[in-house]
């Protein structure tokens, strides 16, 4: 299929479903939109049974889109930059620290605690997968989604302070999970005996830091360059060529493009850019960032509900989505429950807003990437299957969910 009549029907499709969700089903945006793009590759599913004929188009089209490389190389810089640079970076200093714990130590405390339970709790359901895997699967499922999270908790009554940390965290664990998630896929590879600890320190350096710096110098260099002129689609032009550019040097030069597009984000949206006070630059940038914010998240989302055309079925795809919801559940909240009680002075996070920060942590399109990269194993049926189960349920269980939980945590508080 044509790369244009793919991107048509996407966008067709996208237009459809919103248009639905908000005519008639009336859910949050992103919830309705991957409800409806379930039902749409189930029913593709059932229907491609009795007549292939019919379900010929949307179910070419799911096909035909490189999920993984459209995701990581594509529509994530644009996301990750959109969130950042729209983030109150004073609200961000302040709760700097959880968010920094949250999204180093926090992930990898859920990276293990998911791999081990998964690894001696599958078996009593007669699935086997040795541990390099499950911690592989605990890698590419513990950072949380920036573009879910922020879809979700944009529309939900959460503190400020808890708000910030959510979203703080959700943009920055992402380069973390990347990381853990490229060293236990190269140790599951050459085997741990062959494994080279120079080598990961290497990468771990050229990743975060490389990708901090990047990030830093040209963030910094676009926000002197807008703040030099007027012409506003000049301004949106330097804001655009910031992400291209950084999506190229990051495949070019290897470090971590969720990191360098976020901290290019902070940078270049930390400061006005007005010259003056009749000047609305800076607001306007804003409002266009938003706009391709809301775009790519409907388009990604449906992407993911289409995804579902191609999932293997396993036999026991079921038994392994439902130990997956339940296990990522449990390490979620482990992973934030252990830091606050070994640093509680240092992170100053109350402990009533642990069951809500564990709900608020949705999964999403990064993680069945992931999923989707992985080489050709016995292992990669199962690993796929239980993430897209996590995702969907995250999203459509979690995201209807939340405001029902946050009021809960709140009564109890009062009382």
């Amino acid at each position: 299929m044509d790369l244009f009549v793919v991107i048509a029907l996407l966008v067709i499709v996208s237009a459809v479903f919103s248009y639905l969700n908000a005519r008639f089903i009336k859910l949050p945006g992103t919830i309705g939109i991957v409800l409806l793009a379930t039902i749409t590759s189930i029913t593709i599913l059932i229907v491609d049974k009795i007549d292939s004929s019919i379900a010929d188009y949307l179910g070419t089209l799911a096909k035909n889109i490189n999920f993984s490389k459209a995701v990581l190389n594509i529509l994530l810089g644009f996301l990750l930059f959109s969130n950042s640079f729209n983030l109150d970076g004073r609200k961000l200093k302040k709760e700097m620290r959880p968010v920094f714990v949250l999204s180093t130590l926090g992930v990898i405390i859920s990276t293990a605690v998911f791999g081990f339970l998964l690894f001696y709790v599958a078996p009593v359901f007669h699935i086997h997968m040795p541990l390099i895997y499950c911690l592989l699967f605990g890698a590419l499922i513990s950072p949380t989604d920036p573009v879910a999270v922020s879809a979700i908790i944009r529309n939900s009554k959460l503190p400020a302070n808890l708000e910030t940390i959510i979203s703080g965290e959700s943009l920055f664990n992402d380069g973390i999970g990347l990381i853990l998630f490229v060293i236990i896929l190269e140790i599951a590879r050459v085997g741990e005996e062959k494994i080279e600890l120079a080598k990961v320190v290497v990468l771990i350096i050229k990743e975060i830091i490389g990708g901090m710096l990047a990030g830093a110098v040209l963030g910094y260099v676009t926000h002197r360059l807008m703040r030099s002129v007027k012409d506003f689609q000049t301004i949106v032009l330097i804001s655009l060529a910031l992400v291209m550019g950084l999506s190229v040097l990051a495949v070019l030069l290897g470090f971590s493009l969720p990191l360098s597009v976020v901290i290019a984000g902070l940078f270049a949206g930390g400061q006005s850019i007005n010259q003056d006070n009749k000047e609305k630059s800076h607001e306007a940038l804003e409002k266009f960032w938003k706009l391709v914010d809301e775009i790519l998240n409907t388009i990604l989302f449906v992407m993911i509900g289409l995804q579902l055309v191609n999932l293997p079925f396993v036999n026991n795809y079921w038994v392994t989505g439902s130990i997956s919801i339940v296990t990522v559940l449990i390490a979620r909240w482990l992973s934030i429950m252990l830091p606050l009680t070994f640093l509680k002075n240092t992170l100053k996070v109350n402990y009533s807003n642990i069951n809500i920060m564990t709900w608020a942590g949705l999964r999403g399109g990064i993680s069945i990437a992931l999923a989707l990269s992985l080489p050709n194993t016995p292992y990669r049926h199962l690993i796929l299957s239980g993430s897209y189960f996590i995702v969907i349920f995250s999203v459509i269980v979690q995201g209807l969910t939340l405001n029902a939980m946050i009021n809960r945590v709140s009564k109890k508080t009062e009382e």
